[in-house]
């Protein structure tokens, strides 16, 4: 019976989880924070992320290419990410993630910084992230 009960009640609430940001490994070039976003009932589109311990923070994207060269990998800037009504979608290293400009001296490995997630709706979720050394590929 208690099954039956969860599998009706739809997509949970719009959710951000495991928030991490890997520091530059080279000081003062930008961080990079991670998280993945859980879609709750509703679509919704996330139009902004800022950090409490940076100055300007801007969404990317990266993105590989064949040049005359060979393969080659670039990013480029995204102003809005569509979440889907019950789905994830993750910023993860080598995908979307987030640039942190001039961070605080505070970052540093094992500190927290405080993410912002604003939706198209004016919805704002904020959470807390791990920082990471550059050299970390997860935020353990």
């Amino acid at each position: 019976m208690a099954l039956g009960v969860a599998a009706c009640t739809g997509p949970a609430d719009l959710d951000v989880e495991d928030a991490w940001v890997r520091l530059p490994a080279v000081p003062g070039r930008p961080a990079a924070a991670y998280f993945t976003v859980q879609g709750g009932p509703e679509p919704r589109t996330l139009i902004r992320v800022t950090a409490d311990l940076a100055v300007r923070a801007e969404m990317h994207e990266t993105m590989s290419g064949m040049g005359s060269g060979g393969g080659h990998m670039s990013m480029r800037p995204i102003t809005a990410v569509p979440i889907p009504a019950g789905q994830e979608v993750a910023f993860e290293p080598g995908g979307r993630h987030v640039m942190l400009f001039d961070l605080d001296r505070r970052a540093k490995p094992g500190a927290t910084t405080l993410l912002t997630l604003t939706f198209d709706d004016g919805q704002r979720l904020y959470r807390k992230a791990w920082i990471a050394s550059a050299a970390s590929q997860t935020p353990d």
